[in-house]
């Protein structure tokens, strides 16, 4: 299905009186009544303070430049949202997921699709697959593990509440157990300094902090994908969002036509260069 005809279908749907194809014929986006989203005719996206590379380039999400900033401006477009009408607002990771009012349309920042963020909030079919990697620095006792075995006894840590957070803790196991931190910026920290001997972020990341922001980094490798672990990224919506229908159909749309996969592969590239760890 092209993006136009899919735009026709929902302005049909939103169009059942005068009255909303006036609406319409007046620069109101299709897709939806314009009491559904934040701010009427416009859809309004909501991503990290600061965004990163990949995902987005120099923090700037209105440059569309970066997986992430990419991705949703194809979905507005799927919605029938001009490029100017995308409104960026910034939120913490744990506040998007958490209960309560929002004030965004959706949210991306890498998040996981997970049973337990489901009771808080909706969530978008899977835009991104995305495995869990080991990195650390040269010089340090994690340097030439080529085995989960090989963690065990090591200092492995990543930013609470995220899914490598939760692969620490269920399938690398290490004996003192997964070190939690704030951010991924303070897990880096914490690997530079020694504190911790090893960091596990998804792959994207563990490839950007290795080849240009760690002086020495090293990719150990990538982790086996656990059973009961989703390492599905989703759009997050506001619980019960009456959007998050026409907002799914959306990344299926764009899964289908290859447009998803085009994406993935500019700002993303290949995960050529990361074993896996057994």
């Amino acid at each position: 299905m092209t993006r136009t005809s899919f735009r026709k279908r929902l302005a049909l749907g939103a169009a059942a009186t005068v009255a909303a194809a006036a609406l319409l014929l007046t620069g109101c986006a299709s897709g939806s009544a314009s009491g559904d989203y934040v701010t009427a005719g416009k859809i309004t996206v909501g991503t990290g303070e600061p965004a990163y590379f990949p995902y987005v380039i120099d923090d700037a999400p209105e440059s569309g430049e970066g997986f992430e900033a990419a991705v949703a401006y194809a979905v507005a477009e799927e919605l029938g949202f001009a490029a100017a009408d995308v409104v960026w607002v910034r939120t913490t990771f744990d506040a998007a997921i958490a209960p309560g009012a929002k004030d965004f349309d959706f949210n991306l920042q890498q998040y996981s699709i997970t049973d337990e963020r489901k009771a808080n909030v909706d969530f978008s079919s899977p835009y991104y697959s995305a495995p869990q990697a080991v990195i650390t620095v040269k010089g340090s006792k994690a340097d030439g593990v080529t085995s989960i075995a090989g963690l065990k006894d090591l200092l492995v840590g990543a930013a609470s509440g995220t899914t490598s957070f939760t692969v620490i803790e269920d399938q690398i196991k290490p004996s003192a157990g997964a070190q939690a931190f704030n951010s991924n910026d303070d897990a880096v920290l914490a690997l530079t300094s020694g504190q911790i001997d090893a960091l596990v972020v998804d792959l994207p990341t563990a490839f950007y902090l290795t080849g240009a922001e760690l002086d020495n980094g090293v990719l150990l490798g990538q982790l086996p994908a656990a059973a009961g672990v989703s390492d599905q990224w989703g759009l997050v919506l506001p619980k019960g969002s009456k959007l998050t229908a026409a907002v799914t159909k959306a990344i299926d749309d764009l899964t289908a036509d290859g447009t998803l996969y085009a994406i993935i592969k500019k700002w993303l590239g290949a995960d050529a260069g990361a074993p896996l760890l057994t």
